[in-house]
């Protein structure tokens, strides 16, 4: 384990997610509980890009530059235990349905882009990624309420809106999502269960054993009492993946040797992102405590797709 000296470059956010480190030095990121798409600039000062009825969850930039949203619905409600932000229970009032958003950078105006895939509505939208064909690739967290939980699973769609399409179903819990950084294989964590699943890539939103669940395919399970959050690839094509309860970073090989975990001390900690000189800048969410910081990143850094 390893405990970095990491830069605080901004407090005060309100369950910051999927953050998005910008050519500019900026890092763009939701906050679920703003609910909002906030702009961090380097010294830390935050600017509101766009409001969000719901729940922002993940967020990516596409290939026409535009932002692209995972919104979770109201999946969660805010609850502070001893100063801290906690995703509390889902409350049925307060829910909008799980939708896929397009926001616009420089306006904000947002768009609904997918609210179903056939009929199957989406539940909880929670994290996409890009690939370099101009798809992504999203997971569908689902709902737990009371005694009753979604089975949910692993879409794939075509960022004008046109296809969409569910690539992979049931999937327990499904949250972060990742590609190699060759494109050919997909990484996924499941909140609940502690583990991350990959699959071979074999052409745009077609996956190998996509059928079925085939437990060959899980590339690592972290031991204890940890849940996972969202994850990124970088350029060693390593899995680094956001822990809860066991608040960090812990970084997978790609043949599933746990190689690290960066202690972060905020027990909620939701996501990473590369950028910097040559990528080698983590940029780390720091849900319960509201804050992003910063670290020098020890492995090759990734640009994504987009």
């Amino acid at each position: 384990m390893s405990t970095p000296d990491l830069k605080e470059i901004t407090d005060g956010l309100r369950f910051p997610e999927g953050p998005i480190a910008m050519p500019d030095g900026s890092v763009i990121l939701v906050e679920m509980f703003g609910p909002r798409i906030t702009r961090v600039l380097p010294d830390g000062t935050k600017q509101t890009i766009a409001d969000i009825v719901g729940g922002p969850n993940g967020l990516a930039v596409g290939p026409d530059g535009s932002l692209y949203l995972c919104n979770n619905g109201n999946a969660f409600t805010p609850v502070d235990v001893g100063g801290m932000l906690f995703p509390g229970p889902f409350d049925p009032s307060l829910y909008i349905g799980g939708r896929i958003q397009k926001v616009n950078i420089a306006t904000g105006a947002v768009t609904d882009l997918y609210t179903h895939c056939g009929d199957i509505a989406l539940r909880a939208p929670n994290d996409l990624v890009f690939d370099a064909h101009g798809g992504f690739w999203f997971t569908d967290h689902g709902i737990r309420h009371d005694r009753f939980s979604d089975r949910t699973g692993i879409y794939y769609a075509q960022a004008d809106g046109s296809a969409i399409t569910e690539v992979l179903f049931p999937v327990e819990g499904p949250n972060g999502i990742g590609l190699s950084p060759d494109g050919t294989r997909l990484y996924w964590a499941e909140t609940q269960t502690g583990r991350v699943f990959q699959r071979r890539i074999l052409s745009p939103g077609v996956i190998e054993h996509a059928g079925m669940v085939d437990p060959t395919q899980c590339l690592c399970g972290l031991p204890g009492l940890q849940y996972l959050d969202s994850l990124a690839v970088d350029g060693d094509g390593n899995v680094c993946v956001a822990t809860l309860l066991n608040g960090g970073i812990t970084v997978i090989s790609p043949t599933g040797e746990i190689l690290d975990h960066v202690a972060t001390q905020d027990p909620l900690t939701t996501n990473i992102c590369f950028g910097g000189p040559d990528n080698r800048t983590a940029f780390i969410t720091l849900s319960g405590t509201g804050r992003l910081v910063s670290m020098p990143w020890p492995y090759q850094g990734l640009s994504l797709n987009h």
